[in-house]
């Protein structure tokens, strides 16, 4: 075989395999340094089973980003931590993926004869472990792609529900699935019509007996049951109580606590949660992330008296240092700084100059849309500008990007009109 067809072999032996270089994933920077502070935040912990798939999709993103050390170990560590997840053997269908990626890294190095022994590696486990289903990937394949795939936007979750569903049918035994699963149809459920409503939320319960000390999805559900109008208040605190033992992480489920403290006990409580926590860990940046979203929930959508000066001067300090430990995810932020610093005594002025700032800045266009719906809402609001008001959210929706501030634009401009009608 000449040089230049081996090549060709390789290339498409390369393309057919089921790794995160051959899944349909969003490559823009912006897109991936924001995932990859989110994956950061979930920490590292050894209890948590999506470890090895936490530290793959990190390898494949420092990879796109151009960090290729880093790249590289991150994948190790992926494949230590599949080892050590899965303890019955050093080996198994769990690592497909992982030897893909690293084939796919090594051949993109020029490392051909690295990437080649990755293809054997994954030729040899696809043998010794089929899946037991004839014409479909094996479980573990589906579940890391559902769950990687999460990640990447709505548009996916039809396609990410199928695959963890596949996975679960052919391996009903893996508890992490079933609950990764259910938190992906619970996204939806405001779509959804009454049977498939029940159906959902009786998955949700199942999932919490099989998984009962994952407390995200003990928030999850106490949420849904405070929206059906339960008293859920006892059990809420007691919940906090112990998320405030477990480490720090942003699938400790504190933030959906946070959530449902402020819509159905008091906002002040979940400030006073959110601080007690900062206190327990100082130096946190996912638990300052938690209470700037708190203290932005009080000043702009309480329906209290204005927020004492005090309390704004400290969400004006959160939202600075959340915005300086975030700097490639920081656009919602200054946004939320701006409307912060309008509800104080002085603050027009600085809020008017961040916006300034932010719209002579280069934007993807989902970002311009972001930027245009905050800034029509900051003008209607803190301005009375409604003219100005109206500049904007038609520039948000001429935007032809689907995302909920371009539906929020719309919504506004037609009750405008319909208003001064």
């Amino acid at each position: 075989m000449s040089a230049a067809q081996s090549q060709s072999t390789l290339e498409a032996k390369l393309k057919a395999l089921q790794c995160h270089f051959t899944w349909d994933i969003d490559t823009s920077r912006s897109n991936l340094f924001r995932l990859r502070d989110r994956l950061e935040d979930i920490g590292t912990d050894d209890g948590n089973n999506w470890l090895g798939h936490i530290y793959n999709l990190q390898g494949y993103i420092h990879y796109q980003l151009g960090f290729i050390e880093n790249s590289r170990r991150f994948f190790s560590k992926a494949t230590e931590a599949f080892r050590r997840a899965r303890k019955v053997s050093d080996e198994g269908p769990w690592l497909v993926v992982n030897y893909g990626n690293l084939a796919w890294l090594h051949h993109q190095l020029g490392e051909q004869a690295e990437s080649q022994k990755y293809l054997s590696e994954v030729d040899t486990l696809l043998r010794e472990y089929p899946s037991p289903s004839q014409d479909e990937l094996h479980p573990e394949i589906y579940a890391e792609k559902a769950w990687t795939l999460m990640k990447f936007g709505k548009d996916k979750k039809v396609m990410v529900a199928d695959y963890f569903q596949r996975a679960i049918r052919m391996q009903p035994d893996m508890v992490e699935w079933n609950t990764s699963h259910v938190m992906v149809l619970l996204n939806d459920l405001k779509n959804c019509d009454k049977p498939q409503e029940e159906e959902i939320l009786e998955k949700m319960r199942m999932a919490k007996e099989q998984d009962p000390e994952n407390f995200y999805l003990a928030a999850l559900e106490l949420e849904q049951r405070a929206m059906k109008g339960e008293r859920i208040e006892d059990e809420a605190r007691e919940l906090a109580r112990k998320v405030l033992k477990n480490p720090v992480s942003s699938y400790s489920g504190m933030k959906t606590l946070l959530r449902v403290y402020s819509k159905h006990i008091s906002v002040d409580e979940a400030i006073d949660l959110a601080e007690e926590a900062l206190e327990k860990h100082p130096d946190e940046r996912y638990l300052k992330r938690c209470a700037a979203l708190c203290y932005k929930w009080k000043i702009l959508f309480s329906r209290d008296s204005p927020a004492k000066q005090s309390m704004i001067d400290r969400a004006v300090s959160l939202h600075k240092e959340v915005i300086s430990l975030y700097p490639h995810a920081s656009l919602v932020k200054k946004i939320d700084l701006a409307n912060v610093y309008a509800k104080s005594n002085q603050g027009l002025a600085k809020a008017e100059q961040i916006y300034q700032e932010l719209l002579e800045m280069d934007l993807e266009p989902a970002g311009k849309q972001l930027l245009y719906n905050g800034y029509a809402k900051y003008l209607n609001a803190a301005r009375q500008d409604t003219h100005r008001s109206i500049e904007y959210h038609k520039k948000a929706v001429e935007i032809q990007q689907q995302s909920y501030f371009r539906e929020n634009s719309i919504k506004a401009l037609r009750k405008i009109r319909e208003t001064n009608v």
